[in-house]
C-alpha cells in the first residue's frame, strides 16, 4: 500500500497581495458572548468624583467591572485617612497592584508602597492598615469570590461581593446622577 502525502493548494492568486494582518477578524463571534467593556481614563484618580462610591468614613472605591456571572469584582479603594480600614476573610484570591500611598496588613511584615503588587490567596484574613503617614493611598484590587468581615476571632461581621458592589453602586449612582446605562457597562 502507497500512501501519497497531501498536497497543499496554491494560494489563490488574489490572496498573494493582500496583507490579512490588518484585515479584522470575519466571523461572527460565540453565541451567547458577552461584549466587551472599555472603562476610559481608569486610572484617572482625579476625574468625576461622583464615580467614587462611599463605603465608610474616609473610605470609597470605584467599580471597574462587577461580573456577578463568575462572582467577582474589579475597583479601586481609596483611603484618604490613616488608621485600620478593615479586617477580613477572603474566600477566593485577591491581585493588588497600589497606585497611590502605601498600606499593609498587621498579619504581615510588608509594606504595599505605589507601584507593588500583591498577592492575597483565599482563606486568608488579614488586617488593612493604612500607616500615619499617609495622606492618601489607593489601589486596584481584583477579587475573586468576595470577603466576609470579620472579628479578631473570626466571627463574621458582614460580607461583600459582586451583588453587594453592585447594590452600593446603582444606589450611589443614581443618588448622584448617573444613568442605569452607565451601570450596565460595568456589570457582566
Amino acid at each position: 500500500m502507497t500512501v501519497t502525502p497531501p498536497v497543499e493548494a496554491a494560494p489563490a492568486p488574489e490572496r498573494r497581495s493582500i496583507d490579512y494582518s490588518k484585515v479584522p477578524y470575519q466571523l461572527p463571534q460565540p453565541t451567547g458572548m458577552l461584549a466587551d467593556t472599555l472603562v476610559a481614563s481608569a486610572l484617572d484618580l482625579s476625574g468625576d468624583e461622583r464615580l467614587w462610591v462611599p463605603q465608610a468614613k474616609d473610605v470609597s472605591f470605584k467599580p471597574l467591572l462587577l461580573n456577578v456571572s463568575q462572582g467577582y469584582f474589579i475597583n479601586l479603594i481609596r483611603v484618604r485617612a490613616s488608621g485600620v480600614v478593615s479586617r477580613h476573610r477572603h474566600a477566593g484570591p485577591v491581585h493588588a497592584f497600589t497606585l497611590r500611598g502605601k498600606w499593609h496588613y498587621l498579619e504581615h511584615d510588608w509594606i504595599a508602597s505605589a507601584g507593588d503588587y500583591s498577592f492575597e490567596p483565599p482563606g486568608e484574613t488579614h488586617t488593612l492598615v493604612v500607616p500615619e503617614d499617609v495622606a492618601e493611598m489607593v489601589t486596584l484590587f481584583h477579587v475573586t469570590s468576595g470577603y466576609t468581615y470579620v472579628d479578631p476571632h473570626g466571627v463574621a461581621l458582614g460580607y461583600e461581593d459582586s451583588f453587594t458592589k453592585l447594590e452600593q453602586v446603582s444606589r450611589h449612582y443614581k443618588k448622584v446622577g448617573i444613568g442605569d446605562e452607565y451601570i450596565r457597562r460595568m456589570v457582566r
